[in-house]
């Protein structure tokens, strides 16, 4: 699943080739993706006439600004926007198509079938599901280490099911996870409460770090994704621990381990990251 990394890149890629264009009509050709209104004519008739103004993201979310609507959506497993010519062919499992004013189209492809759209009007989306739920913004200013604090006190969950919960930090998933966690050298099943004020200030920094770096080098291609442009991510050749099981770690040596933790698979280095806190880290 695409986290924030890779849809701020593809946010920045759709905000340089469609705002400003306008949506003449709207073909959609798999009904479930359309979540709000629940009725894909409706859906396309309030959209036809509407400029892209702009592209935004909350958390894994992408938000398409409007003249008087916002397209809330979200790529799930395996969804992918792309712009192309309207002679061009059209690929298999192209489901909806915005027809643009300029005789290009904007394409969503998505061979899972999982990713959503959802309409809202201007100023109402913020405050309804899916994104009202949403918790900090680990790129935004909001998110200093007093906040992140108060969101992890008296919590007895294991961290990094902790960071993977989109009501606590809104875009974390499983590989920048892990990644954080490595670089702040904290084991992934602590619990959060038992993380001293020390080592939340290094997991802080460590989440902002890790995803300002990957939102520069254009996300991780781990398996399919790409960006509005198809070009791939850069990322995944930086990765420090997800992905690199039985590899030694780059900083001592030590094999990285896989777990599975809260059903997803976990990776760490079990030097550098030690299942307790260690004397002296308070």
């Amino acid at each position: 699943m695409p986290e924030l990394p890779e849809v701020e890149t593809i946010r920045r890629t759709l905000e340089t080739l469609v705002a400003g264009k306008t949506i003449e009509r709207v073909t959609v050709s798999l009904a479930r993706i359309i979540q709000r209104p629940d009725d894909c004519d409706l859906f396309a008739a309030m959209l036809a006439g509407q400029t892209i103004r702009s592209v935004e993201r909350r958390g894994k979310f992408l938000r398409l600004m409007l003249d008087d609507l916002v397209l809330v959506s979200h790529l799930r497993m395996e969804g992918r926007y792309g712009v192309y010519a309207s002679s061009e062919p059209v690929e298999k499992h192209t489901h909806v198509i915005f027809h643009l004013g300029d005789g290009t189209e904007l394409r969503y492809k998505d061979v899972r079938q999982f990713g959503t759209m959802h309409l809202f009007p201007r100023g109402e989306d913020l405050a309804e599901l899916p994104l009202r739920k949403l918790g900090l913004e680990p790129l935004g200013p909001d998110f200093t280490l007093a906040a992140f604090s108060r969101e992890a006190a008296g919590k007895s969950t294991k961290v990094k099911p902790f960071l993977l919960n989109q009501e606590y930090v809104a875009g974390l998933g499983n590989i920048y996870a892990d990644e954080a966690l490595y670089e702040a050298r904290i084991h992934p099943e602590r619990t959060t409460d038992s993380l001293s004020k020390r080592e939340m200030a290094a997991l802080h920094e460590a989440i902002v770090k890790t995803l300002r770096e990957a939102v520069e080098a254009g996300g991780s291609s781990i398996k399919s994704y790409v960006n509005g442009q198809g070009e791939m991510g850069m990322f995944q050749q930086r990765l420090e621990a997800y992905g690199r099981k039985g590899e030694p770690c780059r900083r001592c040596g030590e094999p990285i381990r896989k777990i599975v933790l809260g059903g997803r698979g976990t990776h760490y280095c079990p030097r550098c990251q030690p299942e307790r806190k260690q004397a002296g880290n308070r």
